[in-house]
């Protein structure tokens, strides 16, 4: 399996975690939120996605779909049009009361565009410099895989939210 490959399908196993999550849950399930100052599953859906939207099309050097695609006229969400939710809130969390029809039909553009961008990078890509900022500066692969580990993390920490709405 190349590299394309491997990423391809990393980035595969949390669109599939991404429908299995929001899988038949009802309206009232995607904003509750454990307590107060909690993330709900639709704020961690949106973000996960917004994040990936927005790495990947830095490292490709193409416009967000979030703006492309009209995403966010669809969100109507009353932040800044690059916000991605880090550093949000608990009453911003609170603004993101999403459709599941909404959030995957966003996350599954943002999959295609991620796929599709995958399969025009070469080995060597992988290593060239996309951001100075850090110490050391980051890779496109190293960027990369960062927002594999993010979204995961995140998908995990919405699947268990269902968890709890479901128990409770």
């Amino acid at each position: 399996m190349d590299h394309s490959a491997v990423l391809a399908d990393a980035f595969g196993r949390i669109q599939d975690e991404v429908h299995a999550t929001l899988s038949g849950l009802p309206d009232d399930a995607l904003t509750y939120r454990v307590d107060e100052g909690a993330n709900s599953i639709a704020w961690l859906v949106w973000h996960l996605t917004r994040v990936q939207d927005d790495h990947v099309a830095g490292v490709a050097g193409t416009e967000q779909v979030w703006t492309s695609a009209g995403w966010d006229e669809r969100f109507g969400l009353p932040f800044p049009t690059r916000e991605i939710g880090y550093g949000q809130s608990p009453t911003d969390v609170a603004l993101i009361a999403a459709s599941a029809d909404l959030l995957l039909g966003y996350h599954d553009a943002v999959h295609a565009r991620t796929v599709a961008y995958l399969a025009t990078i070469s080995e060597a890509d992988l290593d060239v410099i996309v951001d100075e900022s850090f110490d050391p500066p980051v890779s496109r692969g190293v960027r990369l895989v960062s927002v594999l580990s993010d979204d995961l993390q995140h998908i995990g920490q919405a699947a268990y939210v269902r968890g709890v709405y479901e128990r409770r």
